[in-house]
């Protein structure tokens, strides 16, 4: 009863933006005290689930020992996404609007044993909590993600892999959504010493810029003090997603600049470390035709020298004091995400190819036995034959998952994030002959 109440109140818990001053040092102490809660056994052992092998692991052969299976915030978080800067790896960030969706991810994560970032939109998250569920000031927003929240977290450390639950653009005007998740993350920290959610974007790239810093001082100093990573935008990236319409934005509005880049660094820096910036070099959300997007990775490349030769010996040794975020990666070449890379971009967003692949395995499924899906009985073996087995939900959403995992896999070698964790390979799931032990019919 006392989980379920949690539940309720961690979805409902919308309260007032309060960001009292707070040192570094203590700031470091909090993130180190949820890194080690969490490494004690995490969520599987709270709710008594199995936790073996993969899952019991306290840390993997090829990472820093603060990175575990299940999802990192504070320093453990820091120390992966700074591992894939050192080492010249971006990690995919995939939007996810169900279960079955976060699944696909933590098996392709699995498959190709590297880490995830599980990510939920505003819109993603009201359809995950149900459109049925009236959304007035954002709250079946908040209670979709924090579901979500606790599905990624259960699930994440039985598929043995480490993940970051984030959420993905979060404009002025929803604000109050984000805010919904910082206090449903304030009350998980105080039971278990780490937030609810990795990381929040805020996105004010369509304010003054004065203000857009102002404002991720603010949450960036909440943030920072439960161990969660501000990602913030500068510049627009074009075209459409998630009701949010960028393409009529004249050209220079899609290039960032590096005196601005250094503008946010030097506003960011005095409050904590855990922030990424969502640069604009020309990135477009959706698919288009070949030539109809001009990417400038190089702009980054500008931006991590100009940010260097201000701080002299103050700059990092790779000269990349700025964590870089690519958005619109779906349909970019492979040239301009490598070419990123090695700039500094330690995360990729993938949105419209994965909305994709899941249709298309649901396209594929329902061309090859659509004789045995026009009725649920009658088939080309019989009159009276049933179609349960075809038609039976499982069916269609396990092939957009698997073409899904396929899609990833693409995904994660043109991030060059592949053989990360240093597992060897996952063995084939047992015990799942027969729909009724969790096969598929069909």
């Amino acid at each position: 009863m006392q989980s379920i109440i949690s539940l309720l109140l961690l979805a409902c818990s919308v309260e007032g933006f309060v960001s009292p001053s707070v040192s570094r040092a203590s700031t470091l102490l909090r993130e180190t005290a949820a890194d080690e809660k969490t490494k004690e056994g995490g969520i599987s052992a709270e709710l008594g689930i199995p936790c073996e092998d993969e899952c019991a692991l306290a840390c993997y052969p090829n990472l820093p020992e603060s990175v575990h299976p299940g999802v990192l915030s504070g320093q453990a978080q820091l120390d992966l996404l700074n591992h894939a800067k050192e080492n010249g790896y971006a990690i995919p960030a995939v939007n996810c609007v169900s279960s079955s969706g976060i699944n696909a991810c933590l098996e392709a994560a699995r498959k190709n044993d590297a880490p995830i970032i599980i990510q939920f939109s505003s819109g993603g998250s009201q359809f995950y909590g149900g459109k049925g569920l009236d959304n007035t000031n954002y709250k079946a927003a908040i209670a979709g993600a924090v579901s979500g929240a606790f599905h990624v977290r259960t699930m994440a450390e039985q598929y043995g892999v480490p993940v970051i639950l984030h959420t993905d653009h979060c404009a002025k005007k929803l604000l109050p959504w984000i805010d919904g998740l910082l206090a449903a993350s304030e009350r998980y920290f105080k039971d278990h010493g780490e937030p609810l959610f990795s990381s929040h974007m805020i996105d004010l790239s369509e304010e003054p810029i004065e203000e857009n810093i102002e404002i991720c001082q603010n949450y960036l100093e909440r943030m920072s003090k439960i161990g969660i990573l501000l990602e913030m935008e500068l510049g627009i990236t074009g075209g459409e997603e998630d009701g949010v319409d960028n393409s009529d934005r004249p050209v220079e509005d899609l290039y960032s600049k590096p005196e601005e880049i250094n503008q946010v660094y030097e506003a960011l820096t005095p409050i904590s470390s855990s922030f990424s910036v969502a640069a604009a070099f020309g990135n477009v959300h959706g698919v288009y035709s070949p030539g109809n997007v001009k990417l400038e990775p190089k702009i980054l490349d500008r931006a991590q020298d100009y940010i260097s030769e201000k701080l002299g010996d103050g700059a990092p040794a790779d000269k990349k004091p700025v964590m870089f975020v690519f958005h619109g990666g779906s349909g970019s070449d492979v040239s301009d995400i490598q070419e990123a890379i090695g700039y500094g971009v330690i995360k990729m967003n993938i949105d419209t190819d994965t909305q994709w692949s899941y249709w298309e395995g649901i396209k594929k499924f329902e061309s090859k036995y659509h004789d045995y899906l026009q009725g649920q009985i009658g088939n080309p073996e019989g009159e009276d034959k049933p179609n349960k087995k075809y038609y039976d939900p499982r069916e269609c959403m396990r092939a957009a998952e698997v073409n899904t995992v396929a899609r990833l896999e693409q995904s994660y070698a043109d991030l060059k994030c592949q053989n990360i964790l240093g597992l060897k390979p996952a063995d084939n799931p047992a015990n799942v002959l027969g729909p009724r032990r969790g096969g598929l019919p069909v």
